[in-house]
């Protein structure tokens, strides 16, 4: 029996209103196409919603378009460490999940549930209540996906699928959701 392709659009809304069923679907898939999408609006929105981005761009576009591309690369090689290095801890568990469908997955996923929280903050202040209202339940949720994907992927139990995702979800609070200490 031949399986049907997962598109890039039925995995990305999947995971908000069937995560469970899409995970089964994309097991053994890799979604690099989805993960780079994802990475690329993401950090536009990122980008261009920053104060020192629009200084820039009233000042000189071809700078600001320049600074907007080398960040997007930081983005992008940023979301492939953190997959990577979810993948690595889930094996040093005792996992047993490939790196391209466990990476790229944690890529769309991590920016799934960004995305949001993205999209409130690019117009209202980040200190605001209801950024940080979302800013936390992205991050939650975000974080709920992404254990029962490492637990699907590596056929680990729960408590360890947790652990492997810890470290990457604390340090993308810390740096990416909550941003810099005023």
């Amino acid at each position: 029996m031949r399986r049907r392709r997962l598109w890039w659009h039925r995995l990305i809304l999947g995971l908000w209103y069937r995560p469970v069923d899409v995970f089964d679907e994309a097991r053994d898939r890799s979604a690099w196409s989805a993960a780079v999408l994802l990475c690329l609006i993401s950090g536009g929105i990122g980008i261009v919603s920053v104060g020192p981005f629009r200084a820039q761009w009233a000042a000189n576009h071809t700078a600001a378009l320049q600074l907007a591309g080398m960040a997007e690369a930081g983005v992008l090689l940023a979301s492939l460490g953190l997959g990577a290095v979810t993948h690595a801890i889930a094996r040093t568990l005792g996992g047993n999940g490939r790196f391209a469908p466990t990476a790229s997955l944690f890529v769309v996923v991590f920016w799934v549930t960004d995305l949001p929280r993205l999209l409130i903050a690019a117009w209202l202040p980040t200190s605001s209540t209801f950024v940080q209202a979302a800013t936390w339940t992205t991050w939650g949720f975000g974080y709920f996906l992404a254990v029962l994907l490492i637990r699907g992927q590596h056929h680990l139990p729960t408590r360890k699928a947790a652990t492997a995702v810890s470290v990457q979800m604390l340090a993308a609070l810390a740096l990416l959701k909550l941003g810099p200490v005023q």
